[in-house]
């Protein structure tokens, strides 16, 4: 990368210099973190030295994020209008900070499934919180109840499903890419009333 390059140059040294503003670092510390020479780094993010790859790997390592993160573009679109999926009374966000990770806000009025065949397990890792109401999460051989405000977290291999506990409730999930699939493949089963997971 070079000067030339633009609003991409100055994007990427300005968050060098907010990553390690944000971590309350002095030039001085990011430098021997970095292993580079304070005056580099302080002409790097100035745009007085040309950012180079192998120091830029160097960098994003010492500041706890990702090259890829730190040269990514900068995004214009904030705001993220959601999909509906009517047939299962569903709205699913994209999150764009890594593919395939999706998000899903949905009312379940049904209790969990009490034969266990019907419980799901594919390779992924899901994330929810309830909204409202008491949602019940069968996870394996345990029985979670899930309150308002609390979440969930686990890894989809292990058996799962999500019903309503005493009436309705509505949850917003997080899937990553695998969690996803592995319900893109079930969703047939399920009806629009019937227990998530």
């Amino acid at each position: 990368m070079t000067q030339g390059d633009g609003e991409l140059d100055s994007l990427v040294r300005g968050r060098i210099r907010a990553l390690r503003v944000a971590q309350g670092w002095s030039l001085e510390e990011l430098a021997s973190r970095a292993k580079v020479s304070q005056s580099t780094l302080s002409r790097i993010e100035n745009g007085q030295r040309r950012l180079a790859l192998d120091q830029l790997v160097v960098l994003a390592r010492a500041l706890d994020t990702s090259l890829d993160q730190l040269v990514e573009a900068a995004a214009d679109d904030v705001v993220i209008s959601p999909t509906v999926d009517a047939a299962r009374g569903q709205l699913r966000w994209p999150i764009k900070a890594e593919p395939g990770m999706r998000v899903i806000r949905q009312r379940i009025t049904e209790p969990p499934p009490d034969n266990s065949a019907r419980m799901r397990a594919h390779p992924g890792h899901e994330w929810f919180v309830v909204l409202s109401g008491t949602a019940v999460l069968l996870l394996g051989d345990r029985r979670l109840r899930i309150e308002t405000n609390q979440a969930a977290e686990f890894p989809t291999m292990l058996p799962h499903a999500i019903g309503a506990d005493g009436g309705p409730c509505e949850i917003l999930g997080v899937f990553d890419r695998d969690a996803r699939r592995g319900h893109q493949r079930g969703e047939n089963d399920t009806d629009v009333k019937g227990p998530a997971s």
